[in-house]
């Protein structure tokens, strides 16, 4: 008998308010309108809208930056709202963000060593992970993180306004995998670089997941990327939900016209096969 893929994450009826305050005013501003969707181990749903239409909210919720003003999160079968500290710190270890902007996201202060083993640091006094102890046994591990995203050594060293944008998110990405989580929440990785860059680093997460076993939550305004990464799609609009599917299947004949204008509105994702980096 066929077993359909445990729900990894489960997102509940969720809605997301805020108070907005004008003078002696004030609005209630819905960002979030109950959604509900669930994400199987090992899969990629692709979360995608315009600019305004709740994705991020919606990641920011399931990593529990904020919390929801109705419905419930649920990770590894895991209700977020109830979860004890313990299994928060837990279920934290297991979700991971790579973000827009990749020189953003990074202290340009810091070297990539102390970068892509920071989270090894502040996890450390949890002896049930597999979290290396020393410099040495560390230095040995972030070798090993950097060139499983196309980099080497020598990057360790240096700090991150001497890379490239491409080269800053596979530094992003190195540092989001440091400690084995099984979910990523990639929220428009490749939006901030060139179309070619951003091609790679696409081809790059498709190899990373086939190695690991990753699940991914992958948001962005571009269809076409999104059928090019994803097993399902949900289309976001004024943040309701308003169609998902099969990725292939929901592209070649959407119900909506909102999905329609939507895959109109953004070329096609050029093929770029991934490469050991050099310059990008």
């Amino acid at each position: 008998m066929y077993h359909l893929p445990m729900a990894l994450v489960e997102v509940d009826a969720v809605s997301k308010s805020y108070i907005r305050r004008a003078g002696l005013r004030a609005e209630l501003r819905t960002v979030v309108d109950n959604v509900s969707f669930s994400i199987s181990s090992g899969e990629t749903l692709g979360l995608v809208g315009e600019s305004g239409s709740g994705k991020t909210t919606v990641a920011r919720i399931i990593l529990g930056l904020v919390r929801p003003t109705h419905g419930a999160v649920r990770v590894g079968g895991i209700d977020l709202a109830r979860a004890s500290q313990i299994e928060m710190q837990r279920i934290r270890r297991q979700m991971q963000p790579v973000f827009q902007d990749p020189f953003a996201a990074l202290n340009p202060r810091m070297k990539v060593f102390d970068i892509v083993t920071e989270p090894w640091v502040i996890h450390g006094k949890d002896r049930e992970s597999e979290i290396p102890r020393g410099r040495a046994e560390m230095r040995s591990r972030a070798i090993e993180s950097l060139r499983e995203v196309g980099l080497d050594e020598s990057a360790l060293g240096r700090h991150p306004h001497e890379f490239s944008g491409g080269q800053r998110q596979r530094i992003n990405i190195a540092r989001a995998l440091a400690l084995r989580p099984r979910l990523l929440i990639l929220d428009e990785p490749v939006s901030a670089l060139d179309v070619s860059v951003g091609a790679q680093i696409v081809n790059l997460l498709r190899s990373l997941q086939r190695d690991h076993g990753l699940t991914y939550l992958f948001i962005s305004h571009s269809m076409p990327l999104v059928r090019y990464l994803s097993t399902r799609i949900a289309v976001m609009e004024h943040g309701r939900l308003v169609e998902t599917g099969d990725a292939l299947a929901l592209c070649a004949s959407p119900r909506e016209s909102y999905t329609q204008q939507l895959l109109a509105a953004t070329p096609e994702l050029p093929s770029a096969p991934d490469r050991p980096l050099g310059a990008t």
